[in-house]
């Protein structure tokens, strides 16, 4: 059967609760926009859920290697727990591993070239014969980070660092301080800033020697360890544990991604995010409610008489359960379209990457159909008293 078919059918033969909704066509337009205003506050703050989330996890997602060295300390990537780069070598020589490689990270004071304001950046390094990062950008620039003193910009840093990509387009040298040194920007690439990040930079480990000091290069953020074709990575996972410290942690990839995910998602600001997901949910019940607990009262004398004529309690209980789907799913599609523009401006003013993606919108669609279904269910309860006798 066709759509077009289908839309026939609809307009002839239309549901009880299609027939019933659109009889009050303003009270359905306001609970079509209520449902719609609920989604947009719960889609916000999935929205902004992402962007503290997946922001924090971005440079996480594009390392590449099969397992992951951190200190057992370490909450989060950010936090300044470090491990002995000894270890790093101790894993390389357990069987299965094919390479072992560091990668640093640490905060550094930016100067921004052209107002002089500090901002805190974060600055990746790694040794630019044996790339960690999987970016092409990155890849292709491989010579300029080897160059003393010169580091790659993230384009997607925040505009407080300065108009650092637009000059270096137009051909022009930028030159600045990064923690009280002189350095030049060699080239841009595209990662991304978060909530607590205003950019990236990339260098090479010699370069973040100089930088932060002969220290630094001997105590690793995390390790990196490729393994070997063939070989099981949960036995060599296991073999590496037992080999090493217990002040350090093996990981898989996701292990690594998941762990910052899960610090990010206790802090308050993960909560508050929670709990303005569930406030939204339940307003949105408590107006479907409203609407259909109206409807049905407004109605009470035909559904008595329909229970007269032989209709089932249950075939009415149909009835308020058709209205509550129509009013989800009426009323999801405008609160997508609304949040879509939010994403794109949240994306334009804070410069991370907040795609409307296909996991968060149908999540919200199940959450609005469970809101207005749970709406029924309540409404239903003044549906049970139509009684014939209060007719006839």
């Amino acid at each position: 059967m066709t759509l077009k078919t289908l839309l026939k059918r609809f307009n002839k033969e239309p549901p009880l609760g299609w027939a019933q909704l659109r009889h009050q066509k303003v009270r359905l337009l306001v609970a079509l926009i209520a449902i719609a205003s609920a989604d947009i506050v719960i889609f916000t703050m999935q929205g902004f859920r992402m962007s503290m989330f997946g922001g924090a996890t971005n440079l996480h997602k594009q390392l590449r290697g099969d397992l992951f060295l951190v200190s057992n300390r370490a909450e989060y990537l950010g936090d300044g727990q470090t491990f002995d780069r000894r270890h790093l070598y101790q894993a390389e020589a357990i069987d299965g591993v094919a390479s072992a490689d560091p990668l640093y990270f640490s905060f550094g004071n930016w100067i921004n070239p052209w107002n002089q304001k500090i901002s805190s950046v974060g600055v990746i390094a790694f040794d630019p014969v044996r790339p960690v990062i999987d970016l092409p950008e990155i890849d292709g620039q491989l010579e300029q980070i080897k160059l003393p003193d010169t580091v790659l910009f993230d384009s997607l840093s925040l505009p407080k660092l300065g108009s650092v990509p637009e000059f270096l387009t137009m051909g022009k040298t930028v030159t600045t301080e990064l923690s009280g040194r002189k350095i030049t920007v060699g080239g841009i690439f595209t990662l991304g800033s978060t909530i607590f990040i205003d950019g990236h930079i990339v260098t090479s480990d010699w370069n973040y020697l100089r930088l932060f000091g002969s220290d630094s290069i001997d105590n690793l953020k995390v390790g990196i360890l490729t393994l070997e074709p063939g070989v099981d990575l949960e036995t060599v996972k296991r073999n590496i544990q037992t080999y090493l410290p217990q002040d350090v942690e093996v990981m898989t990839h996701q292990e690594f991604i998941k762990s910052e995910a899960d610090y990010w998602a206790e802090v308050p600001g993960g909560i508050l995010f929670n709990f303005a997901v569930v406030m939204g949910f339940f307003i949105g019940v408590v107006i479907v409610y409203q609407v259909l607990y109206a409807d049905v009262n407004d109605h009470l004398a035909e559904y008595a008489t329909l229970k007269a004529m032989g209709y089932s309690e249950r075939n009415l209980l149909v009835v308020v359960f058709q209205e509550g789907i129509i009013l989800g799913v009426l009323g999801f599609f405008p609160g997508f379209i609304g949040s879509a523009g939010i994403y794109a401006l949240l994306g334009y003013l804070t410069r991370i990457p907040l795609p409307m993606r296909f996991g968060v919108a149908s999540q919200v669609f199940i959450i609005t159909i469970l809101m207005c279904l749970i709406s029924a269910a309540i409404a239903m309860r003044k549906l049970q008293s139509a009684d014939p006798a209060d007719v006839f």
